[in-house]
């Protein structure tokens, strides 16, 4: 079984012009971290979840999924 974490990261910070250097010093990480959650290279701890959530103001479940999101266009 895959333990892959889809995310919509990088949809919401272009949605809010947000940079991932601006997202990475909001949530205290670095800014290269940000590009791997993007990529799908790397899964949040459930606390790094929760920060990108609160910082975007959403439930988790708009961000992250098991499954992958389907296409907007």
């Amino acid at each position: 079984m895959s333990e892959v974490v889809h995310n919509r990261i990088a949809l919401l910070r272009a949605e809010r012009q947000v940079s991932r250097k601006d997202l990475a010093q909001a949530l205290a990480v670095h800014y290269q971290t940000i590009g791997y959650l993007e990529r799908g290279e790397y899964s949040p701890s459930l606390y790094l979840a929760l920060k990108i959530a609160a910082y975007f103001d959403v439930p988790m479940e708009v961000i992250f999924s098991t499954d992958p999101f389907p296409q907007i266009f």
